[in-house]
């Protein structure tokens, strides 16, 4: 669904983006833009090969650093524009019979969408069931099931209905849609500098300052010492010592972040979501469809005393002879799959409520009923079964006829493959793991030992799952989770990153600070991981940036200086050739390593799971000290082909 910007575009942009009121955003590379405007100034004045060649490389380095942001914000832009691709002027019928363009329709209205039309706003199914195509907005080609009355009732405009017939309550405004939210967000219209962004931004503000007024004192000392030292080598110095590499490539890194979500179909509302997935302490996961596959499915009947296996079997399959749930499907295709006779079929059917937490038949004076141990009065024998089949993990459902218990059948959830190395992996990071299920506590205890989960909450209630949020945040920890429901709504507000599944309610979605197009819970995990490498490309990269302005006071100050002091000739330890070579050097190497960080400011720093102190580790070690070892070998090399240049070296 995306495409990546040409370098001509990237560039004409970047051109675009000297304008002083976009530098203004980042002070930092202000200063260079007025520093270049300075030494520009020289050059026309009193024009000299060197400070030419300074003036020059000065504005590279502000283009540069414009062409890493120009790059990073094309990507969200392309998507931008497939995305205004998708979207069609459909026309709506009302469920009165009006016809209006779908750019008139208002909140509330109900719209009657049958197959082969155009969804024309976002909303919920309030009538009947149908399959969508959402491959304009997803990518996935596989049409999905969109129903009313339950967590997978939102469509969203632009979409198409391929069977059926439904009605939609439009819930946005025109303009308001989630297609328009998500071509704002990701060309970048919307994004506002997250909190750590903005404290690194001051940070960089205030180094700068410093250095700013450093340099200004060093100009009375050379001028005492006899060495005045001209303004294009006062810039050239200030230039170099500021932090110009993160400052050049802090706004890259952050779009680029949200960048790495949308590719994996997952929308991002803020900056700050992006930021804090990368803080978090506490991860909630839904048991069904997260943790285990969710199909439970009966694997066996027991029968529960005098109860011979077949009796067991055929209440079994009368008691779910109406449930259309995959669990009664199960039961009737492991009790043979045999349909309803003619007989049976007047009998009358009880639904599943969560009050009565059973369902079943009436026929005759047989009364048949399946459903939760609780519901039941067990013998000995009976909850011994039962506790047995919540204790290996699986989900026990009690068969009754008249009140008497024939027999238990048991259902089986299967947890994924893999999960337990990826909670390892996630306890090395410190972040805890908690399974959230309706399930018994036995059973909630089985899974989540085989699971490898830290904790569990079990038999959980929307309120339960609030309740666990804000504990944890009395803690000073963050929590993220995912949910699709009304009822998860709540809790998906409260959480500091709250993931709702793009076939959720409306509801959920708006509570939500991500949207996750393909619906799939286990996705959490990854925006951890994206959250993480957002954290670590930053911290990464200004390590390197700070640490890389060690090696240009060895090429600047002993240039500037070394007429006046000889002794501070013996730090020239590049035995660079002349002073403005040297110089001139440096300033080419602090433009030329924006260009080279452009790919990894985008890419992101390689995520390993590991504790913060391994992550410190590495840091110093590699991009720490490369970033001290690398300007001597590339200022070096530079300064060899520099000295080549009349008038220089």
């Amino acid at each position: 669904m995306t495409t990546k910007p040409g370098l001509a575009a990237a560039l004409l942009e970047a051109l675009k983006k000297l304008d002083p009121r976009h530098q203004l955003r980042s002070p930092v590379m202000f200063v260079v833009w007025a520093g270049s405007l300075l030494v520009t100034v020289f050059a026309v004045t009193d024009p000299s090969v060197f400070t030419t060649a300074v003036a020059a490389w000065l504005w590279f380095t502000v283009l540069f650093a414009n062409l890493a942001e120009a790059v990073a914000e094309g990507r969200g832009k392309a998507q931008a524009d497939s995305l205004r691709r998708t979207k069609k002027d459909a026309v709506a019928r009302l469920v009165n019979g009006d016809v209006v363009a779908g750019t008139e329709l208002k909140i509330g209205d109900l719209v009657v969408v049958e197959a082969g039309e155009v969804i024309p706003g976002d909303g919920d199914v309030v009538e009947g069931i149908a399959t969508v195509d959402e491959s304009a907005i997803t990518g996935e080609s596989a049409p999905v099931i969109r129903e009313s009355g339950g967590d997978r009732c939102a469509v969203t405009g632009g979409t198409t209905v391929l069977s059926d017939r439904i009605v939609v309550r439009i819930t946005t405004r025109p303009g308001e849609s989630f297609v328009d939210r998500m071509i704002a967000l990701v060309e970048g219209a919307e994004r506002q500098k997250t909190p750590n962004e903005i404290a690194l931004t001051i940070l960089l503000s205030t180094l700068t300052i410093i250095f700013l007024l450093a340099v200004v004192a060093l100009q009375p000392f050379a001028i005492y010492s006899g060495g005045e030292q001209s303004v294009v080598v006062l810039t050239a110095l200030l230039v170099c010592l500021i932090p110009t590499t993160i400052g050049a490539l802090l706004s890259a890194i952050g779009i680029a972040g949200m960048d790495r979500l949308v590719q994996r179909n997952v929308l991002a509302l803020s900056g700050k979501a992006v930021e804090a997935a990368g803080d978090i302490d506490t991860l909630l996961l839904d048991k069904t469809g997260t943790i285990t596959w969710g199909n439970r499915r009966a694997t066996e009947f027991i029968p529960v005393g005098p109860t011979s296996h077949e009796e067991l079997v055929a209440a079994a399959r009368l008691a779910s002879l109406a449930d259309d749930t995959p669990e009664g499907r199960s039961i009737l295709e492991l009790a043979g799959g045999e349909p309803a006779s003619e007989h049976e079929k007047t009998g009358e059917f009880v639904p599943f409520t969560a009050q009565t937490r059973m369902s079943g038949i009436d026929l005759g004076e047989r009364s048949i009923r399946k459903g939760a141990a609780s519901a039941f009065e067990l013998s000995d024998t009976a909850r011994e079964i039962v506790d047995e089949i919540s204790a290996q993990g699986g989900t026990p459902l009690v068969v009754a006829e008249n009140d008497k218990v024939l027999g238990i059948i048991r259902l089986s959830d299967v947890v994924k493959p893999g999960m337990r190395e990826r909670f390892a992996e996630l306890r090395a990071m410190g972040i805890r793991t908690v399974m959230v299920t309706g399930d018994n506590p036995l059973t909630a205890k089985a899974i989540a030992e085989e699971a490898g989960v830290d904790d569990f909450l079990a038999e959980a209630k929307p309120e339960d799952k609030m309740a666990l949020i804000r504990k944890e945040q009395e803690g000073g920890r963050l929590v993220a989770m995912t949910g699709d429901g009304t009822n998860d709504a709540p809790a998906l507000a409260q959480a500091d990153v709250g993931v709702a599944m793009n076939t959720g309610t409306s509801a959920a979605k708006e509570a939500g600070n991500m949207v996750d197009l393909d619906s799939d819970p286990t996705k959490l995990i990854e925006i951890v991981e994206i959250g993480k490498q957002l954290l670590i490309t930053r911290g990464a990269l200004t390590t390197f940036s700070v640490a890389n302005d060690l090696a240009k006071y060895f090429a600047i100050l002993p240039a500037m200086f070394a007429a006046i002091y000889p002794a501070l000739d013996k730090l020239n330890i590049m035995h660079l050739a002349t002073p403005q070579s040297a110089i001139l050097s440096a300033v080419i190497f602090n433009a030329l390593v924006i260009v080279a960080l452009i790919p990894l400011a985008l890419k992101g720093v390689r995520y390993r799971p590991s504790s913060a102190s391994a992550l410190l580790r590495r840091n110093l070690l590699v991009y720490g000290l490369g970033g001290v070892v690398t300007p001597f070998a590339g200022i070096w090399l530079i300064d060899l082909l520099v000295r080549l240049i009349p008038g220089i070296g």
